[in-house]
């Protein structure tokens, strides 16, 4: 009974009532909107760091990862390391802190020396060259530099460089290299500090082949937890990590996205209980005569106090489901499309995102959402209701 004189009561004044659940709607909208979008961009940045800089897991020497030594090299035989099950693809790689030279300028780099079909699998790295090729060129001492260094060093393509660094007996080495490949990394610091020789063509300048990193890629990035220990009992002498004990600023940016998600979600839902709050506020205050009567004739002060929040809940069970086909709409329509930040891709690329966010939403938010939503319109409620039953019968029937 008191549903259906709730649900009749709020129709009696269609649009304050239609405002109020397109309030709801539109905060429901922004809040899977907001969502969505933090799980794109907290995706994207973590697919572009794993997918093209630091891979799943990484193997070194124990003191290079304090130390960056190129002496700290991994001894083990790893000729059986992509045969761990879960493994897909793994990349050995030579590393030496040097500097790279042009007519016009040096800086300081991370020269990386790979196995070019390896290193592909694992980084796609020819997936990000602009201009020139990948490895494979008849070239003599080819070498792959990001586009930021080309611009600091000014110099072009088919132009030698010079990569001086410290060998493994303490002397200074340099080797003369030509640029066959300019490449653009989704991460502009990562660009500007890492280039790419052939792995046999830094041997032959350091004068001894050495492995520094195993770069591995998995089938399935829930699997890391079980195959991380796998590979370190197989190579008790190596350290072995994943890609968020690698970068630690990857698990501080997810969890800062969603403590920053959580304080947007509180800001509108307040907003949306202060508005609920005035409207039901406003129809108690039109219906004091009514109400009176009501509790003149026996209506009992829960039942009133119940009316009302049914009333509010009523609203937000209409407008919720109203902004989450809006949200679910809008989400499946950029989902597909991408949204397109390519006026800011230089700031993008600072914090390595991608210039086209896909948004995504997760299964469980519209749970969530729901019975936030709940929750919202019953505190909302409780005001005006208490108002409602601290009005007096015989007061109240004598209002105007």
């Amino acid at each position: 009974m008191l549903l259906k004189i709730a649900w009749k009561n709020i129709w009696r004044s269609k649009v304050r009532s239609l405002v109020v659940i397109i309030a709801i709607a539109l905060g429901v909208w922004a809040i899977i909107f907001i969502n969505g979008l933090t799980v794109g961009i907290t995706r994207a940045y973590i697919n572009n760091a794993v997918n093209y800089e630091i891979s799943h897991l990484q193997m070194h020497h124990p003191q290079y990862i304090e130390e960056s030594i190129i002496n700290y090299q991994i001894r083990e035989e790893l000729s059986d390391l992509q045969e761990v099950e879960g493994v897909k693809a793994i990349s050995q790689r030579m590393l030496a802190n040097g500097m790279i030279s042009s007519p016009k300028a040096a800086r300081g780099i991370v020269v990386r020396g790979i196995q070019p079909a390896a290193e592909n699998a694992v980084t796609h790295l020819s997936d990000l060259i602009i201009e020139g090729e990948y490895f494979g060129s008849k070239a003599r001492n080819p070498i792959i530099i990001g586009q930021e260094i080309a611009e600091k060093l000014k110099i072009k393509l088919r132009q030698k460089v010079v990569i001086t660094f410290q060998s493994k007996g303490g002397d200074i080495v340099a080797g003369s290299f030509r640029i066959i490949g300019i490449y653009k990394a989704k991460n502009s610091q990562y660009e500007s500090m890492n280039v790419f020789v052939d792995q046999k063509d830094l041997a032959a300048t350091n004068g001894e082949k050495m492995i520094h990193e195993v770069a591995i890629v998995v089938n399935d990035i829930n699997s890391i937890d079980q195959i991380q220990p796998l590979i370190e009992s197989k190579y008790p002498g190596t350290s072995v990590r994943n890609y968020k004990e690698i970068s630690p600023d990857i698990s501080l940016y997810e969890s800062q996205i969603q403590v920053n998600l959580i304080v947007i979600i509180i800001i509108i839902m307040l907003a949306l209980i202060f508005g609920i709050i005035n409207t039901m506020l406003m129809a108690v205050l039109e219906r004091i005569k009514e109400l009176g009567m009501l509790m003149a004739v026996g209506m009992n002060k829960l039942n009133v106090f119940m009316m009302i929040v049914f009333e509010t809940i009523i609203l937000g069970i209409v407008g919720a489901p109203l902004g989450m086909l809006l949200g679910k709409m809008t989400i499946s329509y950029f989902e597909t499309r991408g949204i397109d930040l390519s006026s800011y891709s230089k700031g993008m690329r600072q914090f390595g995102m991608s210039e086209i966010l896909y948004p995504h939403l997760e299964g469980n938010v519209f749970i969530q959402l729901a019975i936030a939503v709940l929750i919202t319109a019953m505190l909302a409620s409780i005001y005006p209701a208490y108002k409602a039953i601290k009005l007096r019968p015989v007061e109240a029937i004598r209002s105007i």
